[in-house]
């Protein structure tokens, strides 16, 4: 299955982008680097930049329906960049109404929420989203993983950074189960 990770330009939390990513490929998944500009992702560990990675699709350019999944990392300015991109949030929001599964972790929400996809969803987060969700329609919990099938995809969210081993599981799961 190829699988978008999709990361704005600056600010992906660099352990929520590579060890999902890393999961994938060791499931025999094809990871693809998407994101809003052509060239490289700058990571962050926290606040301090970390690694670059070469972007392999630019959301313009490319389509939910070539891909079998969605994982948003998450990152404090990441997914505050996107949720600001109108292609980004486009492409966020065909996942859902494709049926495709999507895998969201930390601040990660603020892209679905964007994308107008929690509302009647059970989900988590990083805790400061937690009214952010709320408002928009979705319930929160205080869980390691969630994995909500309420509508057309499946919906799996963590909290942090700690959660990933339990994150990555849960979404290659569910993942194998849409694609299978």
């Amino acid at each position: 299955m190829r699988i978008a990770f999709l990361t704005a330009p600056e600010g992906v939390e660099q352990v929520e982008l590579t060890e999902p990513w890393q999961a994938a490929k060791d499931a025999g998944h094809e990871p693809v680097l998407v994101s809003t500009q052509t060239g490289e992702v700058q990571g962050f560990d926290h606040l301090d930049k970390a690694d670059t990675f070469p972007v392999d699709e630019v959301v313009g350019d490319t389509s939910a329906g070539s891909f079998g999944g969605l994982v948003l990392p998450g990152g404090v300015a990441n997914p505050d960049f996107l949720r600001t991109d109108e292609k980004a949030v486009a492409f966020v929001r065909a996942f859902f109404e494709q049926g495709r599964p999507v895998a969201a972790i930390c601040h990660a929400p603020w892209t679905l929420i964007e994308a107008d996809v929690v509302r009647g969803r059970v989900l988590t987060s990083w805790p400061s989203l937690r009214t952010d969700l709320v408002n928009a329609g979705a319930t929160w919990v205080d869980e390691q993983v969630k994995v909500c099938d309420h509508g057309d995809s499946v919906l799996v969210t963590s909290r942090k950074p700690d959660d990933l081993q339990a994150f990555c599981a849960a979404f290659l799961a569910e993942f194998a189960e849409a694609g299978g």
